[in-house]
């Protein structure tokens, strides 16, 4: 009997789900202005954290197609 509480507890979380019921999508205004501020600041973000991603890449992608120096010695 207790081996197959588990498996009553899935099924009787399974059974009770339903289906979600969605918003029609009709809206009375449009976004504002802080909305689009906000999603702009955001894209500036990420924007700038590209900068830095393109150099880290474009350094690994020529580190891995160039030869290594050989080391030199001081005597």
């Amino acid at each position: 009997m207790r081996a197959r509480a588990p498996i009553n507890a899935i099924v009787a979380t399974a059974a009770s789900a339903t289906t979600a019921f969605a918003a029609n999508g009709a809206q009375a205004d449009q976004p504002g202005i802080l909305v689009w501020a906000f999603m702009g600041f955001a894209a500036v973000i990420v924007a700038g954290q590209l900068v830095p991603a393109a150099i880290l890449v474009f350094g690994a992608v020529k580190a891995l197609f160039t030869r290594p120096e050989p080391a030199k010695t001081k005597v």
